[in-house]
């Protein structure tokens, strides 16, 4: 194909020679164009009679993936359809403990407006109103009295009443409360700071709410810890890990459990001395865990693979295969 650059130092005759093949290409692409054009009508034609022929359903948003706006919904006749089956109502059930009762008893009637106190007057509905109470902050100020003794002439202060000792201003149940909005419904501090503010017109800030939630871990690790002696005293400890994210690197999340048990390890590392750290002197009798090195070797007795991971070997755990199966798993776990 010539330059389009080149064109200017052409000849006469090249230049009609140019011209002549590229009328014999565009004939070639004009040839090639019909034929396809017609075998796609074929095509197409072949394809609505076999569409037809096996009864296919058009294509919709429920059977494709059409748009739900591309289907057109058929106009109904504007008439609203019979209950087909009369049920009784439901209603909320009454509260079996209310905290007070209203009775409304009438004096007047209220058709004639005749003097009704003397008749007997039996209940005819009974409903609730179920309300919460106005939610403000429980604050108790402490003020410590104090003087110089005359006998003496030493200083004193009298003593915080228990529970109401100089610390921090936060009371038991706004702790937990906030410990159960951040842990159980993981809300956020910013979030929570304002959820405070507007429930309790409670202004804390989210220093304070981090602080908060740092002098709780001796109390779960208190917890933790006896978890983790209840485990490490069983006789077999299942292991598994997975990825994790903190903050913005990756690290990972280890599982020890057997049973009703079971602890969780965050550590940056996937290696063996996370379960060493966990077991200390400690070594199960039974270990279960899938094929990674780090989790192999720390039965006291027999390693225990998941089934999963026979499955991907594709081999039966039979007694047969057994020594079979021993090699295999050490040789991976050498790996």
């Amino acid at each position: 194909m010539t330059h389009p650059a080149t064109l200017p130092t052409l000849t006469l005759s090249e230049k009609d020679a140019l011209i002549a093949a590229l009328l014999e290409q565009n004939r070639v692409l004009g040839e090639q164009v019909a034929l396809l054009t017609a075998r796609i009508a074929v095509l197409e034609s072949e394809n609505k009679a076999l569409r037809e022929k096996l009864d296919v359903p058009p294509k919709t948003p429920r059977n494709s993936s059409k748009p739900p706006s591309s289907a057109i919904k058929p106009n109904g006749d504007g008439k609203s359809k019979a209950k087909s089956k009369v049920h009784p109502g439901a209603h909320r059930p009454l509260h079996p403990n209310p905290t007070r009762t209203r009775d409304a008893i009438l004096d007047h009637c209220p058709h004639c407006r005749a003097d009704v106190t003397g008749v007997a007057q039996e209940a005819q509905h009974r409903y609730d109103r179920v309300e919460i109470p106005e939610i403000k902050p429980d604050v108790t100020r402490v003020t410590l009295y104090g003087g110089t003794c005359p006998c003496c002439s030493m200083k004193f202060k009298a003593p915080p009443p228990v529970g109401l000792e100089p610390g921090s201003p936060f009371g038991p149940n706004l702790r937990a409360f906030v410990h159960y909005l951040r842990y159980d419904h993981a809300v956020s501090f910013e979030r929570l700071e304002r959820l405070l503010f507007d429930l309790f017109t409670l202004e804390i800030s989210e220093g304070a709410l981090a602080n908060m939630l740092e002098t709780a871990k001796p109390a779960f690790e208190r917890q933790a810890n006896r978890f983790k002696v209840s485990l490490l005293s069983g006789t077999a400890i299942q292991s598994d890990e997975t990825g994790v994210r903190v903050g913005k690197k990756g690290w990972w999340l280890w599982v020890f459990h057997h049973d009703d048990t079971a602890c969780f390890v965050i550590r940056p590392s996937r290696g063996k001395k996370v379960v060493a750290e966990f077991l200390g002197e400690v070594r199960p009798d039974f270990w279960v865990s899938d094929r990674l090195s780090a989790q192999m070797g720390w039965a006291a007795k027999e390693q225990q693979v998941c089934l999963a991971h026979y499955a991907d070997l594709q081999i039966m755990p039979t007694s047969a295969g057994k020594p079979a199966l021993d090699a295999v798993i050490t040789a991976m776990g050498s790996a």
